[in-house]
């Protein structure tokens, strides 16, 4: 496909609940450890107070309800056992593996992850499901940039790099935070929201935030981004 024919100049992909279906997996770690320090959260709550956002910007909401303070020490563990329970579980979005490589084929290597999640996990999460050499080079992190999202920080660190306009990227996002910091880039936002996912958010929400385009299966998105139909079907 010519580069002429495609509707962006690049396209930006956030990772967790995009390509690796790690949302889960990462509150339940979180989960448990806020209950040992007394706050009995239910799951629903853990995903809609968690998701998307860097943790180290809401101990405060942490303090409110156990009345610990947040060390880095703690964090620190978190992070730990996080990425233990990722490496033994974790697996990709049906569909993403496939679908990232048919537009990094249509994009002619013109795109990148740009997460709000530290480096280290991002990368070992890439690794995980085997798109570490998709993304090589093209990996930024909202703890590397001056704030996270929804400020549109990396996703600007990841539209400079690629020497793009961000007005003239594709974003895709799945949470309401995500989707702000698109929108704050400049950029066109497609929203994830597989349907009947607990870690995902309805429709609507997305489109409040900002988002222009929904979408439910990513096995769909490489039509949406490239005009024809995705070369890997969802894998």
């Amino acid at each position: 496909m010519e580069t002429a024919t495609l509707a962006y100049d690049a396209v930006l992909f956030d990772c967790d609940g995009v390509l690796v279906d790690s949302e889960r997996i990462t509150n339940t770690v979180l989960r448990t450890m806020l209950h040992e320090l007394g706050w009995q959260i239910s799951e629903a709550d853990c995903f809609r107070l968690f998701v998307g956002r860097a943790l180290r910007d809401e101990t405060a909401v942490i303090t409110a309800h156990t009345g610990f303070t947040v060390t880095g020490e703690w964090l620190d563990t978190f992070r730990l056992r996080r990425n233990d329970a990722l490496l033994r579980n974790l697996l990709p979005i049906p569909g993403a593996v496939g679908a990232a490589r048919e537009i990094d084929l249509a994009y002619r290597g013109r795109i990148a992850c740009a997460s709000g999640a530290d480096r280290h996990k991002v990368e070992l999460q890439l690794a995980k499901v085997g798109l570490d050499g998709t993304f090589a080079g093209k990996i930024f992190s909202g703890m590397e940039t001056p704030r996270s999202k929804p400020a549109p920080d990396v996703y600007l660190a990841a539209a400079a790099a690629l020497g793009v306009d961000p007005a003239r990227s594709a974003v895709v996002e799945d949470t309401p935070t995500g989707v702000r910091a698109g929108v704050a880039a400049g950029a066109t936002v497609y929203g994830f929201c597989p349907p009947d996912s607990p870690s995902h958010n309805a429709p609507q929400v997305l489109l409040d935030a900002g988002a222009t385009h929904i979408f439910t299966a990513m096995a769909d998105l490489p039509a949406l981004l490239t005009g024809r139909p995705a070369a890997h079907p969802a894998h």
